[in-house]
């Protein structure tokens, strides 16, 4: 079947754009399911997700399909790389490639529906020994997916250098823009130097996820222990420097419980944190690509509980 002049996916210059125009699927499902029917599946059941960046739409109970617009090519080709290189490699089930194609300049992929429950739709409701064993597994998890080698991974830009030092030269204006308070901006320059030494530039890169967040992750309950069941969502993916994938699970999930903490760490490899681990952790945390301390720490009353950056540390990683 060939595309008509109506169903053309459209030219975007700016994300903004983009975003808007994603948010009416009926600009773009019929494409979708269009591109499915060349691929002979099934698309008598679509389901839009409306979360997320790209347009993904869910075709019966087994696929997904993956569209990615021209301007977020840099996803797909960090989905494609990760799926494929992590195939086979771990214990824990992630999507597997069906097909792939282009579509009006679009790259899109249709990739196996994991089983499982959505991180983020029960993980507020957990008690408190099974997060613990959730995030064990996260650690560990982390771990496993850094043991498998880069591959083309290893040409996925920014370089971790290159990305760290831009980071750095632009983490006090980010966080004086974000509304960090004064009393944490006066510790960042402290905090940068200690970066340069803490963070290692040139160490053989890992591949880092950047994002293991409940909203990326299902879970299933069995004896009424429950545990990781899926990981999926692997766009923003980089390769660099190990401890950077602590921050999401760290910071969204541990909230600065020290059983949290440190099964966390523990699942991940490391014993309990001393203050040097913390101290790049905080830097990380400052300079990871989405960080905004005052939306993502979630222990509340942190902003009085912590006078500076070095005891806001301790209360976010207190192991």
């Amino acid at each position: 079947m060939t595309s008509t002049p109506s169903q053309q996916l459209p030219h975007f210059t700016d994300a903004e754009s983009f975003r808007a125009w994603r948010s009416d699927p009926s600009l773009w499902l019929p494409i979708a399911l269009d591109i499915a029917h060349d691929h002979g599946l099934d698309a008598g059941a679509p389901h839009v997700f409306s979360t997320g960046t790209n347009l993904v739409v869910g075709l019966g109970d087994h696929l997904i399909l993956k569209i990615f617009p021209p301007l977020l090519r840099a996803q797909f080709v960090s989905e494609r790389g990760s799926l494929t290189q992590l195939a086979g490699r771990l214990s824990l089930p992630i999507p597997e490639i069906v097909a792939e194609g282009t579509r009006d300049g679009w790259p899109y992929l249709v990739i196996t529906r994991l089983s499982g429950t959505l991180g983020s739709e029960v993980w507020p409701s957990l008690a408190e020994d099974q997060k613990e064993r959730v995030l064990r597994q996260i650690g560990e998890t982390i771990a496993s997916v850094q043991r498998a080698p880069l591959g083309p991974l290893a040409q996925i830009e920014p370089r971790w250098d290159t990305f760290m030092r831009a980071q750095m030269q632009a983490c006090r204006a980010r966080h004086t823009r974000l509304g960090l308070a004064p009393k944490f901006l006066a510790g960042l320059d402290d905090l940068l130097r200690d970066a340069a030494e803490l963070i290692p530039m040139d160490a053989p890169p890992v591949i880092l996820i950047g994002e293991y967040i409940p909203e990326n992750f299902l879970l299933a309950c069995r004896d009424d222990q429950w545990s990781l069941k899926g990981l999926f969502d692997f766009g923003d993916v980089l390769a660099g420097w190990r401890d950077y994938d602590l921050l999401g699970p760290g910071t969204f999930m541990a909230a600065g419980r020290p059983g949290r903490v440190r099964s966390l760490l523990e699942g991940f490899g490391y014993a309990k944190p001393d203050f040097a681990l913390k101290r790049r952790l905080m830097a990380l945390m400052l300079l990871h690509r989405a960080s905004d301390l005052n939306s993502h720490v979630c222990i509340e009353g942190w902003q009085e509980k912590a006078s500076d950056l070095i005891e806001l540390q301790e209360l976010i990683w207190a192991g």
